[in-house]
């Protein structure tokens, strides 16, 4: 019966608060009227691409691109990079960041539950408020109470916060994706460096050959009259000059190799085990279709901004929320008694019901300058993204032209070389006979010399565009495979919204 009394006023109690959120709701003085964004990521179709960018089936790299260059030790040097770096170990550390923002985040959503006990042991004045038989005696009071809290969200505050940790999480599993990647092609760019310096210590080991053949027959023409010692000392110069050419090449292999060290993670003397590259050419370079479009999931530059647009977006609506009502209930009962002897009877029993409502009425444009901050970070990420879509582009169409450009100089850089290695044979053999001077023989040589060296250059700075082109097409990342892909439409709910 007496629950039954309690009933109606605890109905009536509801209805009031209800009533009070509704008419608090309309009657709030604080608004976010005029404070907007017109800003769009923009659309891969919006920039030119056809003539720079043109279909030819080709296909995306592999997460094992490496492999292509006939090197089994690039990808074993690449695989030992992701393994013990610490770049890459700080990238995990930003995603379990991150993660641990989701939970926090995602924990809003739900009651907050405690518990708690304690004992008091207190002696009460006998003068005081508390009458005897209690006053002027020592008393233990025993409490135990169990509360529960609950944000009821009903603008989705909470929820558009939780999305956007979620967001920030993808855009830290994004980033740790680049950062995989750009190791990976530091590694294989620094390695066909070192390739190139030891193509470069073997022309001029076998310059040091043909400068001691040309000192030799100097030797000789001198013995027969036929040239003087300013002939042999210039032939002694040069051979010597190639010799310390040589030892100029030994030790920038060395600085390479400690740079493939710091590369992999490891100390300076791993780097010294590091053989002479055997790199080969590598697949044919052709783009794939639909290459803008599509390397909106396969650049993870261009996904971490997506998402980075997405975060702020929730973080926009967030801050809209916080200009409606927030709504919490919390509830708690236990047990409170002096003493153990009725600790646990009925008339122990305490319950309290707390419902609170908050609105902000006056901040002093506080919340509208908030809202307006959270706008200006969108628009500076929206700005980002389309400016990393722009530079994406860019980077694969100079990628490709320069391999283009490098291919047609390497034809006519062989047919140099070829040309001029037979001038240098001719002008040893006229020199030998006595039909030419030496330095006929010597300018021949360098021109030989220079020609090889241009074709050794032009096929390391091939390879190495290769990798950069291999790079900017996303080394292998896919969002999709990755769960990162970006959904359609892009998030202009943010952005549009008044």
């Amino acid at each position: 019966m007496k629950h039954e009394r309690h009933q109606p006023r605890v109905k009536a109690w509801m209805a009031s608060i209800a009533a009070a959120v509704a008419a608090i709701g309309l009657a709030g003085c604080v608004n976010y009227g005029g404070i907007k964004s017109d800003q769009h990521i923009a659309p891969p179709e919006q920039f030119e691409t056809q003539q720079s960018l043109p279909a030819q089936g080709g296909q995306w790299p592999a997460m094992d691109w490496a492999k292509q260059f006939g090197d089994p030790q690039l990808p074993a040097l690449i695989d030992d990079a992701l393994k013990g770096n610490p770049t890459i170990e700080q990238a995990r550390a930003r995603i379990e960041k991150a993660s641990s923002y989701v939970g926090s985040a995602n924990s809003k959503l739900y009651p907050n539950v405690t518990g708690s006990f304690s004992s008091t042991r207190q002696l009460y004045s006998g003068n005081s408020i508390v009458p005897p038989p209690y006053g002027g005696t020592w008393q233990t009071e025993n409490t135990v109470l169990a509360g529960a809290s609950w944000d009821l969200d009903l603008w989705g505050k909470n929820r558009d916060r939780l999305r956007q940790a979620v967001s920030q999480q993808k855009v830290a599993d994004a980033e740790a994706e680049e950062v995989r990647i750009t190791l990976a092609a530091s590694v294989a760019s620094t390695y066909n460096h070192l390739a190139q310096l030891y193509a470069l210590r073997d022309i001029q080991v076998r310059e040091v050959k043909n400068r001691e053949v040309i000192g030799r027959i100097t030797a000789g023409r001198v013995s027969a009259g036929l040239d003087t010692d300013v002939e042999r000392q210039t032939a002694n110069g040069d051979t010597a000059t190639s010799r310390s050419s040589v030892g100029d090449l030994d030790g920038q292999i060395t600085i390479v190799r400690y740079q493939l060290a710091a590369l992999l993670g490891a100390g300076p003397d791993s780097g010294l085990k590091i053989t002479n590259p055997t790199l080969g050419e590598g697949n044919n370079v052709a783009l794939p279709d639909d290459l803008p479009a599509d390397l909106l999931s396969r650049r993870p530059d261009i996904v971490a901004a997506y998402w980075q647009v997405d975060a702020a977006t929730q973080d926009v609506k967030e801050a809209k929320a916080e200009f409606f009502p927030d709504v919490n209930l919390s509830a708690a009962a236990g047990l409170d008694a002096f003493g153990w002897g009725r600790f646990l009877t009925a008339g122990s029993r305490e319950f309290q019901l707390a419902p609170a409502i908050h609105l902000p009425i006056f901040d002093a444009g506080a919340l509208r300058a908030q809202l307006k901050g959270r706008y200006a970070d969108l628009d500076y990420d929206v700005a980002t993204y389309n400016q990393t879509l722009i530079g994406a582009l860019s980077d694969v169409a100079t990628q490709v032209t320069q391999i283009h450009s490098d291919d047609r100089q390497l034809v006519y850089a062989r047919e140099a070389l070829d040309a001029q290695s037979k001038a240098y044979q001719l002008a040893v053999v006229r020199y030998r006979s006595g039909l030419n001077e030496q330095l006929q023989v010597l300018n021949a040589d360098d021109n030989r010399l220079a020609a090889e060296s241009a074709v050794v250059d032009l096929e390391m700075d091939r390879r190495r565009t290769q990798i950069g082109l291999i790079k900017a097409l996303g080394g292998g990342f896919d969002a999709s495979g990755a769960g990162l892909a970006t959904p359609i439409p892009a998030p202009a709910s943010g952005t549009t919204t008044q």
